[in-house]
């Protein structure tokens, strides 16, 4: 499937919320769950550092409050909007919260899940399979993490 309006739309939310975990000086990534009918359901971003939690990634999160909305883990018809290909975890979290869909930006060469290294999302011996379509405004999802992994790595000097 390609992308949409209102894929490009969504995951410019979603890259604001990738704008405010850099400003804390998190990896910039965020994630908005849309619901079937097109409403937002749940948002994050990063937040392993402030939080002191591995598992603290934006999908998570975001996850975590659209079950808390809609008052079902079951997040059926629902779509994930990610700056950042989803790492395994995040796809195991998605698999088993039931989304139908997982829209992100840029493809992560080191932990990409859902097309790069892995395809849990798709993966047959899984009881919930995914739709998945990337790429969607990928140079700007990516530019923020290159900005940012550059400013560390020139603090760090």
């Amino acid at each position: 499937m390609a992308a949409t309006r209102d894929h490009v739309d969504w995951m410019r939310a979603a890259l604001a919320l990738a704008d405010d975990a850099g400003a804390l000086k998190e990896v910039p990534v965020g994630c908005v769950i849309v619901g079937a009918n097109g409403e937002e359901l749940g948002r994050g971003h990063n937040a392993r550092e402030r939080l002191a939690d591995p598992t603290a990634h934006a999908e998570i999160i975001a996850v975590r409050e659209a079950a808390r909305r809609s008052g079902s883990w079951r997040l059926e018809g629902s779509t994930a909007y990610v700056t950042l290909e989803p790492c395994p975890m995040c796809a195991g979290a998605l698999v088993l919260a039931r989304i139908a869909r997982v829209v992100y930006g840029c493809s992560d060469p080191k932990a990409g899940a859902v097309a790069t290294l892995f395809s849990i999302g798709s993966d047959v011996r899984l009881n919930h399979r995914f739709e998945v379509v990337g790429g969607v405004l990928a140079d700007e999802c990516a530019g923020r993490l290159q900005r940012f992994f550059a400013a560390l790595r020139s603090h760090a000097q």
